[in-house]
């Protein structure tokens, strides 16, 4: 454990990167350079054109970058209202003749929360205590779903919580021969996953800026090209006739300074990030009673873990008290206090499912970032186990 006195002037170690990764200097520097443009990039003035095009480009980078045409990208707030028009315009457009819906038992909340709007048309996939959906789980539901035809299954990429890889592509066949379409919520995966739109044959995919350090505000459903998917929201219909609003130009064209960055520099920084996990995982599991969340195949960037007896609220609490920062679980239920809904899914009992806590690491992670969490993180547990519960 460090002394008080270095614990003073110790640079915070940020371990939180699937809540937000910080943002890069070249989106920072991509954003300053276009701070004071001005023309909304739907009028048709000189002002307005010059923002079209620069949207457009951003657009075009995004596309190549994706594996995906250029009209296929739609530009949203973020990640949740990506999955959110994905699931709800589906909803929508397949009411009558395909009314079934089929989730993963670990979706994005903006995905899980179809269930309380749609009631029994939504099913949901079981999952293995490993993480990973189960395909004959799948296969069944898409076959035989309650209510009738599927019109949707939707099964995130990478999970935001315990980070396994999930078989997207397999059950996006399935799907399509059931008659449905097939959404997938990619936004932890891209930066630290192949992600080709083309490549996965899904229908609908979800991305976000800010997980991959571009700003916050902005990310992108990918919509193949043929699909009739409905206006999400009221308005003026400005992207692709689904989502209405001004277009974000300067937010569009930090996205994508962010996205090259980071997919040019994939496979490298993937590989250096899974060394480091390896290391947090050792040392983790040194500590009697910790258990490793997820199997592989997983993300070099997400590790879970609980240790029996210890809260995660309290380990968190008191790695924070030192400056070392990670989350007991997805930032999307931020202020909900319980147990792990992913961690239920996957079988955890109560306790098991509230003990699980979530380092997450990004492209400003460091050695030494890592190397004061297993420092700092024995004591954490210690003193988390004798809070009384």
């Amino acid at each position: 454990m460090i002394e008080i006195r270095d614990r003073l002037t110790a640079k915070p170690v940020y371990l939180d990167h699937a809540a937000t990764s910080p943002l890069r200097p070249v989106s920072r520097d991509t954003l300053a350079a276009h701070a004071d443009l001005v023309g909304n990039p739907a009028a048709l003035h000189g002002a307005g054109r010059a923002a079209r095009a620069l949207l457009e480009d951003a657009r075009e980078e995004l596309a190549a970058l994706l594996g995906a045409r250029p009209d296929e990208v739609i530009f949203t707030s973020g990640g949740s209202e990506a999955d959110a028009a994905a699931v709800s315009g589906s909803a929508t457009r397949w009411a009558a003749d395909r009314p079934g819906i089929v989730i993963s038992g670990f979706e994005h909340p903006a995905v899980q929360s179809a269930q309380a709007l749609l009631g029994p048309r939504v099913q949901q996939i079981g999952l293995d205590e490993g993480g990973h959906v189960i395909i004959d789980d799948a296969i069944r539901l898409l076959a035989g779903h309650p209510a009738g035809l599927v019109g949707l299954a939707s099964v995130m990429l990478v999970n935001n919580e315990v980070g396994t890889v999930q078989p997207v592509a397999d059950i996006a066949e399935v799907t399509h021969r059931a008659g449905g379409w097939f959404h997938t919520d990619a936004v932890q995966a891209f930066g630290h996953y192949p992600v080709n739109f083309a490549e996965l044959d899904v229908d609908l995919l979800s991305v976000s800026a800010h997980k991959i350090g571009g700003p916050v505000g902005i990310g992108a459903l990918l919509v193949r090209r043929g699909l009739s998917l409905p206006p999400y929201g009221l308005g003026g219909k400005q992207e692709g006739g689904i989502r209405s609003g001004t277009q974000p130009t300067v937010l569009a064209v930090g996205f994508a300074a962010a996205a090259r960055q980071t997919v040019d520099g994939r496979s490298q920084e993937s590989e250096r990030l899974a060394g480091l996990k390896a290391q947090i995982v050792a040392a983790a599991q040194q500590i009697p009673g910790a258990r490793l969340n997820g199997t592989g195949p997983a993300s070099p960037a997400i590790i879970n873990i609980g240790f029996a007896g210890a809260s995660a609220d309290d380990v968190t609490f008191l790695l924070d008290q030192q400056q070392i920062w990670c989350s007991t679980g997805s930032a999307c239920r931020a202020g909900v206090h319980g147990p792990s809904e992913v961690l239920l899914a996957m079988g955890r009992d109560d306790r098991a499912a509230r003990e699980g806590v979530r380092i997450s690491l990004g492209w400003t992670t460091t050695q030494a970032d890592v190397d004061r969490l297993i420092a700092e993180l024995p004591a954490a547990v210690a003193g988390a186990r004798r809070v009384p519960r």
